[in-house]
């Protein structure tokens, strides 16, 4: 589903475009000292599954690996993901929506191979970007940040897009900092957050956040040992009879999440399940693990309330 093979070529297509506007911004930089900020952000690798000319078919399904779901035995899916895939079976999903969907292993191997595609005319385009910046003569003096804002299961779980499920697939993204004036090769392993990236670039820049800007300056702070990730769906669901709202907690072991009006969640253990096919909230074993989970729960819940704008004065 959203296979579609394009026909505009790749000069016109918008991970073409976009490179094409940074490479002409750059070039306006070169005999500018004036520091700045570029965000250039590439729709692609999106559904529908569409990378053009010679991107199709540049990587064989036959070569992608079938996701571990098509053959776990006793996978039993927690409601809101078992709704999706049931929805899929009847033939009453939306093929066309942007929420996720059931698919077959081969739909995951096609999709899975059309989204490397995508990814290699990004890198193409990435290079030609960072080139750019080369011959503007600012390379030196610029951080280089490569990240993304959410992931898809192209098939984990067997499933495709994305939804209310918080599986690592979703959740999970790269984020890479490349700095002129630091080491070469480091790895940090303390759990990091989207919205740092804003505090650690106003740090950087030694510039004051704003007041109530949530993240911290992953380059200063003391380090989190845990992360925070809400979501709220507006269509409900099968299944479940209303629209998700799931707050997540992932710590470097575990990831828990609490579904609203739901008197079941989910706990997964991912260091002895990296998968997340044994869901453990019911497990009597891993009640006290549970229990100190969901109080980081509500720590973090407090430590996120958004404090603006603040009372000008308190009853």
């Amino acid at each position: 589903p959203q296979a579609i093979r394009t026909a505009v070529p790749e000069e016109l297509y918008s991970t073409s475009y976009i490179a094409e506007c940074a490479v002409a911004w750059l070039e306006g930089q070169r005999d500018d000292d004036q520091p700045f900020f570029l965000m250039v952000s590439f729709p692609d690798p999106h559904h529908p599954f569409n990378p053009p000319g010679r991107y199709w078919g540049m990587y064989d399904p036959a070569d992608m690996e079938t996701p571990a779901a098509f053959e776990a035995n006793g996978w039993q899916p927690p409601a809101h993901v078992a709704s999706v895939l049931q929805q899929r079976d009847d033939g009453t999903a939306n093929l066309k929506a942007m929420g996720a969907i059931g698919t077959s292993a081969q739909e995951a191997r096609e999709a899975q191979a059309l989204t490397c595609g995508m990814i290699s005319m990004i890198d193409a385009a990435v290079g030609t970007v960072r080139g750019a910046l080369e011959q503007s003569g600012q390379a030196g003096d610029t951080v280089e940040i490569f990240t993304t804002d959410h992931g898809d299961h192209l098939g984990d779980h067997r499933l495709l897009f994305k939804g209310s499920e918080q599986y690592e697939q979703i959740t999970r993204v790269p984020f890479i900092w490349a700095d002129p004036d630091g080491e070469t090769g480091q790895r940090r392993d303390d759990i990091g957050q989207t919205h740092d990236i804003g505090t650690s670039i106003l740090a950087r820049a030694e510039l004051a956040p704003p007041h109530g800007m949530q993240g911290r300056d992953l380059f200063s702070d003391p380090p989190r040992d845990a992360a925070f990730i809400q979501y709220a769906h507006q269509k409900p669901m099968d299944g479940i009879g209303h629209s998700p709202i799931v707050h997540t907690l992932r710590d470097a072991r575990y990831r828990l999440s609490v579904h609203d009006a739901m008197d079941w969640g989910e706990l997964y253990d991912l260091q002895e399940d990296p998968g997340e096919f044994r869901n453990l909230w019911s497990d009597a074993g891993h009640a006290p693990v549970k229990a100190q989970l969901l109080e980081a729960l509500v720590r973090a819940e407090i430590a996120h309330t958004d404090r603006v704008p603040l009372p000008t004065g308190r009853a």
